[in-house]
């Protein structure tokens, strides 16, 4: 017998929780952001610094856009499901600011929802880094009732279907804006997210899902000689060795080429924020401008509809994930 009597029925409402990071929103904002990542230990001067990139920036939309994805996302498996199919009720829900998991959590119990999905927002992630949102969920789930069985999170999903070839889509539509403009020649960057080289040492994983994205991407591509690199950004402020090579050394390289374009592509990240605005828009546009580069960079994910396309699969998948269980 199944451990949810309700599982698959018409009455039951299922919570899917799109997770991630979170973000001070203004430079106002830094100094409480901070202080929930780093408890009583925030390190000297990052307040200052990270303040000074949020008034460069202005303001960040990650919470904005990653509400605006539940909400669409919502839409999209309500819109699809069929009569007897559950109701869904998506939620943000970010670790280190508002608005929490656990307050996305409350809100789908109140909705009605009896099971709970997690969704990391990262196509890729370490699992000794990523068991933070595990664990934060489950806590939640079970603080607001729901029963251990009926918690799950989405496993990794660096080759989604509809990810991918969004992603190839966006890279074709701006090499050949590139060509028009007769840049005949341009490198196509990359990038994710750098980690401390001891926690991949744990976990190798990590790289192999980075190779599988951006592996799938070009193979989607019609493009014989594409010149490509992989780098890394964004890496944090501890003086430990982080994954190489950064963003700064390729781009140095390219320099050397005697390239005069590039093309970043981020294959990580999903909704413009601080380390999209900043570090790659400004940091790395200013480093290309030094180096006489022009600097291009495809849109993000954000709310395209292929991308909730992709998102609605993920939690599909989930959910049959947890219908197994409950069946088993």
């Amino acid at each position: 017998m199944p451990n949810n009597p309700h599982a698959g029925s018409s009455n039951q409402t299922i919570g899917v929780i799109l997770m991630t990071y979170g973000s001070a929103t203004t430079a106002e904002h830094v100094a409480e952001y901070m202080a929930h990542i780093y408890k009583d230990k925030v390190p000297e001067g990052i307040v200052e610094d990270f303040a000074e990139r949020y008034r460069l920036v202005g303001r960040s939309p990650l919470v904005d856009i990653t509400r605006d994805q539940a909400a669409k996302l919502e839409h999209l498996l309500n819109q699809s499901a069929g009569p007897d199919s559950p109701r869904y009720r998506v939620q943000a829900g970010m670790l280190h600011s508002e608005p929490f998991i656990d307050t996305a959590v409350a809100n789908c119990r109140q909705a009605g929802a009896e099971r709970i999905i997690g969704i990391i927002m990262s196509p890729q992630f370490s699992s000794f880094i990523m068991d933070g949102y595990r664990r934060t969920l489950a806590a939640a789930a079970i603080n607001h009732g729901f029963s251990e069985p009926n918690i799950t999170v989405a496993e990794a999903w660096p080759t989604q279907p509809h990810f991918i070839k969004l992603l190839a889509t966006r890279v074709t539509k701006a090499l050949t804006k590139l060509r028009a403009e007769q840049r005949a020649n341009v490198p196509v960057v990359f990038t994710t997210h750098s980690l401390p080289q001891r926690v991949v040492e744990k976990d190798p994983g990590y790289l192999d899902q980075l190779a599988a994205t951006t592996n799938a991407v070009i193979a989607r591509l019609s493009e014989a000689n594409l010149e490509w690199y992989a780098g890394y950004q964004s890496a944090g402020h501890s003086p430990e060795e982080w994954l190489k090579p950064d963003l700064v050394e390729v781009l140095a390289h390219l320099r050397d080429q005697h390239h005069q374009a590039v093309l970043i592509v981020p294959v990580q990240f999903l909704t413009d924020h601080l380390e999209i605005l900043y570090d790659l828009d400004i940091a790395a546009a200013q480093q290309c401008q030094e180096y006489g580069i022009d600097y291009h960079r495809i849109e993000l994910p954000n709310t395209d509809p292929q991308f909730i396309e992709a998102l609605a699969a993920i939690a599909r998948t989930a959910i049959a994930g947890l219908d197994r269980v409950n069946l088993g």
